[in-house]
């Protein structure tokens, strides 16, 4: 007790600095927030946004050479310097072929696997996503429906910022992908070994 009015006369006597130091916190995150969407539409003048581009221009040459198999998964750091142009390449951009990827969970199959490996990866999407939507809208219990709900939305998130980036190749970057999918697949084998129990329970006994 005495502690806890220790803390609010220190607060009451303290109030104007702590006040203004929330501003000024507010402020700056304010204007960190600001700065944060002006990069992420600045294909100008922003190195990172302008070398993504260059990824992406490469990765679709690579793509139009070898368009049905591709280069082999996880050759897009070592093949692509050779398909960069001179007038897009950034301060970042390398030829050393020792790093960075395709900057797309989309266009790096593409590249790397052709047109069959895009769809494949197109398919798994499809899959998973036909499989949480199932459940969610089958599922009865209300925990098990909102765990449902939040892997979905998660694997979502993932899928959508896929487009921009990807993580596919580094195992620990890619646990959140594949946590999602092990998720619904483990939620969708407990659900339907439930509902087998429950016919054969239902079922008259010889």
């Amino acid at each position: 007790m005495i502690a806890f009015l220790g803390v609010c006369a220190l607060a009451f006597v303290y109030q104007t600095e702590i006040v203004m130091k929330l501003e000024r916190n507010r402020q700056d995150a304010s204007q960190d927030f600001d700065k944060h969407i002006e990069s992420i539409s600045n294909i100008s003048t922003d190195a990172s946004n302008l070398e993504r581009l260059n990824r992406w221009n490469a990765a679709f040459r690579m793509f139009q050479e070898r368009p049905v198999f591709g280069w082999g998964p996880g050759t897009y750091s070592f093949e692509y310097a050779p398909f960069q142009h001179a007038h897009e390449k950034t301060i970042i951009s390398t030829n050393m072929g020792d790093k960075g990827n395709a900057h797309s969970e989309y266009i790096g199959p593409l590249c790397e696997s052709g047109v069959l490996g895009l769809l494949t990866f197109i398919a798994i999407i499809i899959c998973v996503l036909a499989t949480g939507f199932r459940l969610y809208y089958t599922i009865k219990d209300n925990q098990t429906k909102k765990l449902v709900l939040v892997t979905l939305l998660g694997f979502i998130t993932y899928i959508v910022h896929g487009g921009l980036n990807n993580f596919l190749d580094t195992d620990k970057a890619s646990v959140p992908f594949w946590g999602f999918v092990a998720m619904l697949v483990a939620i969708d084998l407990y659900h339907k070994n439930g509902e087998e129990v429950m016919i054969n329970q239902s079922e008259p006994q010889k």
